[in-house]
């Protein structure tokens, strides 16, 4: 499978950069590249790309913005968020939005390869820092349905894939997840492949979400 990605970001340098990096990988191919918000908007529209590497700071529409309006008009579309400044309040912004990353644009190019591919298979990249102080911080505001509806959710995992569920909601990667329930790595990622449709998730920031409000995990 191929990965498209589109590439939002106001210099033309960077998008040059990134291209040439993508298109060195066997997986990938660069489908579009736009120089604000606006245009990345359209051209999501229009091409469908797998994972769009969305700046923030853009003429126009902001990459926050755009990354609202390209995830509410392309469900199946990811958003990794690249910026250069490495402030919690873009990366809250832009997880609200609905970014399934964000990232640095000094990340190194394996990095940032790694991030776009998890990101393209249906995963987050996103620190557990940023994702313990997002909920904590924004947990009262965030739209999750009531709570008969998430017993109602939740009663369709397994006792397994809740522990799982637990296990993401702390901020653990699959690796962290997998030494902690003594599982392969594989298998955990099995069982998040079906956590996600069964709790009618987009993603696993939806799901670290869903496990606060569900009371399955605690801020700190």
């Amino acid at each position: 499978m191929t990965i498209r990605i589109l590439i939002a970001d106001d210099e033309a340098l960077l998008r040059m950069a990134f291209s040439t990096v993508l298109e060195a990988q066997p997986d990938m191919t660069p489908v579009g590249e736009a120089a604000d918000g606006d245009q990345a908007v359209r051209l999501a529209r229009e091409l469908s790309p797998d994972v769009v590497l969305m700046d923030v700071r853009m003429p126009g529409t902001d990459g926050i913005e755009a990354t609202r309006q390209v995830v509410r008009a392309c469900p199946r579309t990811r958003v990794l968020i690249l910026t250069t400044f490495d402030l919690d309040d873009y990366a809250f912004a832009g997880l609200r939005a609905g970014a399934s990353g964000f990232l640095l644009k000094n990340t190194r190019p394996e990095e940032l390869l790694t991030a776009i591919r998890d990101v393209a298979a249906g995963d987050a990249v996103v620190s557990p820092r940023i994702t313990r102080r997002l909920l904590e911080s924004f947990r009262p505001h965030l739209p999750d349905g009531t709570r008969a509806e998430r017993d109602k959710r939740l009663s369709r995992l397994s006792a397994r894939e809740r522990e799982v569920l637990v296990q993401v909601g702390r901020g653990l990667s699959n690796t962290e997840i997998a030494a902690t329930l003594h599982l392969a790595e594989a298998t955990v990622k099995s069982h998040l492949g079906r956590i996600l449709p069964k709790l009618e998730l987009r993603d696993r920031i939806q799901a670290v979400i869903f496990a606060y409000e569900s009371r399955l995990v605690h801020p700190s």
